[in-house]
């Protein structure tokens, strides 16, 4: 029974004046070494660690509320409070409080909270001064009534007191009875007076004050008296609200004669509070502390009574689920679970915990698919907020009910389909419940909060279920608006002019919904790497994305660039081989180009993607854009993006040459860098002697005897700049040239995909390949005849002598012609 009596719940106050749940645990007060003094101790009753540890210091004010309360300041802005289950552990710790600090338990305040010059001036006053003699209860005492409660606001004594003889003579009662009176009678003045008694009462701050006052006998007559503001030319008309115009509806009858009250009462309360009462100034904003703690707590107080009423959950379950439930019924019960849920935001986690998974066990995501595929606009939000709050708590459960369903349903019918169609079909112009849902399904796709167990991964089970089954309705209206016969319309001869209208219906609610679209999409680039990329290349996503370059909505080409970005912010050669083959670029330079001159966030953004490529040194996308897109970006220059992206270009080049140079015949490698003549001549003497009758090799003969002294060493070297040139000339002349427009605009062709696109640096390869064949292949058969031969027919030969000059070594790096790198995968 001990137990039971102590059991506690302890509360904090949070910034927004809100209560917040610490835990449920056993209150004791104990003497604890460590602070010198009786403290109050909470232990939780789950594992037994210390919730709360308080010492009971002397000049702390404790106040007792709702006889089951006690409520106190550690500091400035730290309020504590214990909710104790049951009022006699309430009043036991009361007694130890008020014991520490010699005060009397009847009280429901120990201390009152004054500054020092108050306390002073009450020093030196008498006893009997802090006593408050209440006028007798009649209609020509009103206004000295109203002086009294409003002269008391400022003294957190004379507050206590005031209130104390309220509660005392049943005052309240009486002055309510007053205001029937002069409703009746019409006295106007004296309802101005009683308004200004009423809400200096509430100023009061007295949890036993609102008990009189809320309760079933006296709240309309407060009500009533609100009603009589003196600054208002007429009267407000809150009773006829609250009799007539709000209904109480119970979609369910509630049997509980006590729940119902509790209900009424915290409606009205709630009312009270947000309606009539005018919003606090910073001087009043504490002086209505007690009435939020007391909505706060009859809320819990609802939920948990209606959560352990098995037979009522269980009968609106049934109802909400049953084929015959008439679509108004349908709509109040969903409604009333809305609120229910929203309550449920008050209770302790744990209690909460049970709370959803009652819910769950009784089939509230069944119900959910039902009641969003109704047509009543006003019940699909408020069955989007019940799942929002489900997906909140715990979006694990909300995924292991979809595979579930997975296995028995149509993929047409599965939860997350019906979810992913209400945000597809959202009639708002400005697609506010889309947005919401969205927001739902990447918590739901978010790896980060997935379950991983020993026994069960619930990432790759969900995610390979989600793109088997779900990624295809997400994916749709993307598709549908980028198809190929649209999509190739430039190709057919469509004018420029036009080209916005040939690829998709570009109005701006369509334009918002891709929009949403690509985030979720972009989003599963940076979390699902191996499924999403799967999906991308298997229907060519990325090249359906890029046609909305072209849109009227700049928004929307951000986005389309967005995801562009984060593909290649991967870094993955996968996806770089997909962009280079697919020409995938040149959407994204044309819309550059006819951006033009303007300063704005898509020229921004277009610059930064290029900016990366070149600080990440991505080279196959770095080799890819100079080959195919330099002379169009040449002539910009109030950047330095371009042109370092050519110098990264021009620096992979010569790395390429010298590994060209360096894969040649081991004799020459290993002497290359020698720096020993004389072994240098004994090698290559040896090399070139083995063919003497080659004319060409002859005539080199002598030039490599020529090295022997350093003064001929320029003529040599100036022979073979010219042979080289020669060569790179030959090369120029034989590679095609890339045909362009003036305004450099690039053909976006769907063949590029195919690898057609690339028909002429294929080509090019194919001519690259050729002529560095020989130099590879020169290894194995260096000392034959027809192999020396033939290399030197290219002129290879010059380019592997060894030079003892290092820097005139780097000048012949420098000065040499590069071969064209291979643009191919």
């Amino acid at each position: 029974m001990s137990d039971t009596r102590r059991r506690v719940k302890v509360y904090t106050l949070n910034e927004d004046r809100q209560w917040d749940d610490r835990g449920t645990g056993h209150v004791s007060s104990t003497y604890v070494d460590r602070l010198n003094g009786m403290s109050l101790l909470v232990r939780a009753e789950s594992d037994g660690s210390l919730l709360l540890e308080s010492k009971i210091n002397p000049n702390t004010a404790y106040q007792k509320q709702q006889d089951t309360l006690i409520v106190w300041s550690e500091a400035d802005n730290y309020d504590l409070a214990l909710s104790f289950q049951e009022k006699a552990g309430c009043d036991e710790i009361w007694e130890k409080i008020c014991q520490v600090q010699g005060r009397d338990p009847s009280l429901d305040i120990t201390q009152d909270i004054i500054d020092e010059s108050e306390e002073e001036r009450f020093e030196e006053m008498p006893e009997t001064t802090h006593t408050v003699d209440l006028p007798p209860c009649e209609l020509n005492k009103l206004e000295e009534i109203a002086d009294l409660v409003t002269s008391v606001l400022s003294s957190p004594i004379r507050r206590e007191k005031l209130a104390l003889a309220l509660e005392n003579e049943g005052y309240i009662k009486k002055l309510l009875q007053l205001f029937q009176v002069c409703e009746d009678l019409e006295n106007t003045e004296g309802l101005h007076h009683l308004y200004e008694i009423i809400r200096g009462i509430l100023f009061l701050n007295k949890a036993a004050l609102f008990e009189v006052m809320f309760s079933d006998e006296c709240i309309m007559d407060v009500v009533g008296c609100l009603e009589y503001d003196p600054s208002l030319p007429h009267p407000r008309k809150h009773r006829e609200f609250l009799t007539k115009t709000a209904k109480f509806k119970e979609v369910i009858p509630i049997t509980d004669t006590e729940l119902k009250q509790k209900i009424h009462q915290t409606y009205r309360v709630q009312y009270i509070q947000d309606i009539i009462l005018p919003t606090p100034s910073v001087f009043e904003e504490n002086f209505l502390s007690t009435l939020t703690s007391f909505i706060f707590f009859n809320k819990v107080e609802i939920v948990s009574m209606l959560q352990e009423d098995e037979k009522f959950l269980t009968e609106l379950f049934a109802q909400l689920t049953d084929e015959a439930t008439d679509d108004d019924k349908r709509r109040e019960l969903v409604n009333f679970f809305k609120e229910f849920c929203a309550f449920s935001q008050t209770l302790q986690p744990q209690n909460r915990d049970a709370f959803f998974k009652t819910l769950a066990n009784l089939g509230i995501l069944p119900a959910l698919e039902i009641v969003l595929g109704m047509d009543d606009a006003q019940v699909r939000t408020a069955a989007t907020d019940i799942f929002s709050y489900l997906v909140e708590y715990s979006p694990s459960m909300v995924r292991e009910f979809v595979m579930q369903e997975a296995q028995q349903s149509d993929d047409d019918i599965l939860l997350i389909n019906v979810i992913i169609e209400q945000m597809i079909c959202d009639a708002d112009p400005e697609l506010g419940g889309a947005v919401q849902l969205m927001g739902l399904l990447r918590t739901l796709i978010d790896p980060e909060n997935m379950l991983a167990t020993a026994n069960k991964t619930e990432k790759t089970e969900f995610l390979s279920f989600f793109y088997k089954h779900c990624m295809h309705v997400l994916s749709a209206p993307l598709l549908a608006n980028t198809t190929d016969e649209k999509r190739s319309g430039r190709d057919a001869g469509i004018d420029e002019s036009n080209r916005n209208t040939a690829f998709c219906s570009d109005n701006f609610q369509t334009a918002q919904l891709l929009a949403l679209i690509l985030e979720l999409l972009t989003f599963c680039v940076e979390h699902h790497t191996y499924h999403i990329k799967n999906y991308i290349m298997n229907k060519d996503l990325l090249r359906r994305v890029l046609v909305l370059m072209n849109s009227k909505h700049t928004f929307l080409a951000l986005c389309a660039l967005r995801f562009m970005r984060r593909i290649i912010g991967l870094k993955d050669e996968f996806y770089n081989r997909y962009i280079t083959k697919g020409n995938l670029f040149e959407p994204v330079i044309n819309a550059f180009l006819d951006n033009g001159a303007r300063y704005n966030l898509l020229n921004s953004a277009i610059i930064e993607l290029f900016e990366f490529i070149r600080v990440e040194d991505i080279k196959s996308l770095t080799t890819h854009i100079v080959d195919n897109f330099y002379k169009a970006l040449e002539h910009i220059e109030y950047v330095q993006t371009f042109k370092g992206l050519k110098l990264r270009y021009e620096q992979e080049r010569d790395r390429l040459q010298n590994q060209k140079l360096n894969s040649v015949p081991s004799i020459l490698r290993n002497n290359r860098y020698r720096r020993d003549a004389r072994a240098l001549e004994e090698d290559e003497e040896m090399w070139f002697n083995e063919d003497e009758d080659d004319e060409e090799g002859e005539a080199l003969v002598p030039h490599v005897e020529k090295s022997k002294s350093e003064d001929d060493y320029p003529d040599s070297y100036g022979k073979f700049l010219e042979t080289k040139k020669a060569k790179e000339s030959e090369d120029k002349e034989n590679l095609p040239k890339r045909s362009s427009s003036p305004s450099f605009k690039f053909t976006f062709s769907h063949t590029c995909a195919s690898g057609a696109a690339n028909g002429t640096n294929g080509t090019n390869s194919k001519s690259t390949a050729a002529q560095t064949a020989p130099a590879s292949s020169t290894s194995s058969s260096a000392k034959h005849t027809s192999s020396s031969t033939a290399m030197t027919a290219k002129g290879g030969l010059v380019g592997l002598v060894d030079y003892p000059d290092d820097e005139e070594e780097e000048e012949e790096e420098e000065a040499s012609p590069r071969k064209r790198p291979r643009l191919g995968s």
